[in-house]
């Protein structure tokens, strides 16, 4: 294999391992809405401010988000509004799983109770 395609595979990896965790899969959830401080992301995630500031600097480090400081307060926004759509994509893959997977279940209880229904 192309050794360029296998580095890219890597990133790929990289960066969808960032997105495995759901705090920061959350906190993209709320820069979708635009610019926030510090400050409101603890409140609106409820995340203590260490916390946040380690995930914040995870998706700053693989290129997700991006940061600029005003005065004491320190602003995060989403560098690229295409990882959002990635995420929404997702989203939407996993909601049609689940519904396919209730429609398994609701026809195995089916099964289960004769295709009675009660």
């Amino acid at each position: 294999m192309d050794q360029e395609l296998r580095r890219l595979f890597e990133l790929h990896a990289e960066v969808c391992k960032t997105l495995a965790n759901p705090r920061r899969l959350e906190i993209l959830h709320w820069l979708r809405q635009g610019e926030k401080s510090v400050d409101e992301l603890a409140e609106l995630s409820g995340l203590a401010k260490s916390s946040l500031s380690q995930h914040l600097s995870l998706l700053k480090q693989k290129g997700l988000v991006d940061s600029r400081r005003e005065g004491l307060y320190v602003f995060y926004r989403v560098k690229n509004p295409k990882i959002l759509q990635a995420c929404d994509i997702l989203k939407e893959v996993l909601w049609e799983y689940l519904a396919e997977t209730q429609e398994v279940m609701d026809l195995l209880a089916g099964e289960e109770t004769g295709g009675i229904e009660e």
